[in-house]
């Protein structure tokens, strides 16, 4: 039985300093992509050079910049894959991370998609104050995060596109949409994803974005409401 095509999308911005490991480690997978996807978001640094090194088992797509959803979003559009993957540019996947997660949405047909846990780690020259400070955020956690999933993309649309209207918290507003699709999940004990800490992490250094986590809060009990209404 032939392997499923699995895309791999990469979206970039301003990260020439990890984006050549990222890709290295979806190179050397257990089970290979048939597609490896960078969208370039705009970068004003080198990350097109780097990506460029990496052709043909690269394909870069270059767009103005639109954010992380819009990036996504392009990917997918682009995809011909069955299946869909997702890598931040400055993150790395354990080795075997799509042949674990693979066997299992196939030997489990009821499962819509499947994750994995997170391990997060310091890079390299970060300033010993901002260590101080990561300490708990170390520790292995389960991954609900874009980087740590792997879905059929005829799944994946019946959700819809990432948000693009958001700077952060995208993969949050999709995934409690698909919840409330009622689309089924489960997460892998195993580590599949290293999500780097960095001084530039938008999650952890860009509180005033916490307005996006507000605006996905309000929507999904919208949804909600809306839901409840019609079930009366």
């Amino acid at each position: 039985m032939p392997t499923p095509k699995i895309t791999v999308i990469i979206p970039v911005f301003n990260t020439e300093k990890y984006l050549a490991e990222a890709i290295g480690s979806v190179l050397s997978q257990t089970v290979k992509p048939a597609g490896i996807i960078v969208v370039d978001d705009g970068s004003t640094d080198n990350s097109t050079e780097v990506a460029r090194q990496f052709e043909p088992l690269v394909r870069l797509i270059c767009q103005e910049n639109k954010g992380a959803g819009a990036a996504r979003n392009t990917g997918i559009i682009n995809a011909s894959g069955e299946y869909l993957a997702f890598l931040d540019a400055d993150d790395l996947w354990t080795e075997n991370k799509l042949e674990i997660q693979l066997s299992y949405l196939q030997n489990n047909p009821g499962t819509d998609m499947v994750l994995g846990y997170v391990e997060q780690f310091i890079s390299a020259g970060l300033p010993d104050d901002y260590k101080s400070n990561l300490k708990p955020e170390l520790e292995k956690m389960q991954g609900f995060l874009a980087g740590a999933m792997l879905i059929k993309k005829a799944t994946f649309l019946k959700v819809g596109f990432f948000s693009e209207k958001l700077e952060l918290g995208e993969f949050i507003d999709w995934f409690s949409r698909a919840k409330d699709l009622g689309l089924t999940y489960e997460v892998l004990p195993e580590i599949l994803l290293r999500r780097r800490i960095h001084d530039a992490n938008m999650g952890i250094y860009k509180k005033h974005f916490k307005k996006d986590y507000t605006s996905i809060l309000r929507e999904a009990i919208a949804r909600k409401r809306k839901a409840n209404e019609q079930n009366k």
